[in-house]
């Protein structure tokens, strides 16, 4: 069986849970269970703390994993990341008193706190940047008020709690993070229709079906609006003068194709969402 590391809790757990389900596997019943079996789809999963999954892959115990891209980094694993997964995005950007640090050179010879130490000192060994770094599990914006650092390097979503810890962002983007399938070093059977599988959910989510009906005469013109993946399925319909299109198209530019394709002459238009694709 292909055994794969599944988030067990926190920002990953539930979304990675949901896309497998919507892949075809079975998951967990029992949120207490830390391993299930599939046997129809031959695979088995392992639900794990997030931070353990790339070290589990990396060693070869398991074979492919869900995990952050901040955390495989960290981790200094030699899992190999093998898809993007488009959920829990984050991005890493250095703060501390706006007083003080204005660049990122400003870093050098100051204690830094993070919670991803491998990442932050890889990040900064690479700028040619010596620091201390302060290693930290949570809150590290409050480490610069309590005395234990000098600045800080964590997530970033609007900068809010920071500015609330009397901190403001400097320096370059660190990394954008976002989760992501990882794979051991040895590529075992299965993996490729896992990932053919979870793929396949991502267009299920940024892709719908639309059906309208248009007149003859302006297809082409219509077609040119709502060109599809490959190209519109086009039929006869009863009346000659007419005909039916299908096409799939961005989700997030429905209405803006809709609203197009009637101004064109297009009626009837219908959309609907995709549950499983295969492109």
């Amino acid at each position: 069986m292909l055994r794969i590391a599944v988030p067990n809790k926190g920002s990953l757990s539930d979304t990675a849970a949901q896309m497998l389900f919507e892949a075809g596997y079975t998951g967990r019943r029992d949120p207490r269970e830390l391993h299930t079996p599939d046997p129809r789809n031959d695979v088995e999963f392992f639900y794990l703390r997030p931070r353990d999954i790339a070290t589990y892959v990396g060693s070869g115990a398991l074979d492919v994993g869900i995990t952050g891209r901040d955390l495989l980094l960290d981790s200094g694993s030699p899992a190999t990341e093998v898809h993007e997964l488009n959920f829990a995005e984050s991005t890493f950007r250095f703060a501390g008193p706006a007083e003080r640090f204005r660049e990122l050179g400003d870093l050098a010879g100051v204690r830094v706190a993070t919670s991803y130490p491998g990442l932050v000192g890889d990040f900064l060994r690479e700028k040619g940047i010596e620091v201390e770094l302060v290693k930290l599990d949570g809150a590290v914006e409050s480490a610069v008020r309590l005395g234990v650092a000098d600045a800080v390097a964590d997530v970033v979503s609007t900068g809010a709690t920071l500015r609330a810890a009397g901190l403001a962002i400097f320096g370059p983007v660190i990394l954008e993070s976002t989760a992501v399938l990882i794979r051991s070093a040895d590529e075992k059977p299965g993996v490729a229709t896992l990932l053919r599988r979870l793929q396949g959910v991502l267009v299920a989510r940024q892709y719908v079906i639309m059906d309208y009906d248009i007149p003859v005469a302006l297809l082409e013109q219509a077609t040119r609006v709502a060109p599809g993946i490959e190209s519109p399925t086009v039929s006869p319909l009863h009346d000659p003068e007419w005909a039916a299109v299908r096409v799939m198209i961005p989700r997030a530019e429905t209405n803006q194709m809709m609203d197009a394709l009637y101004e064109i002459g297009a009626r009837a238009i219908l959309v609907s969402s995709i549950h499983a694709a295969r492109l």
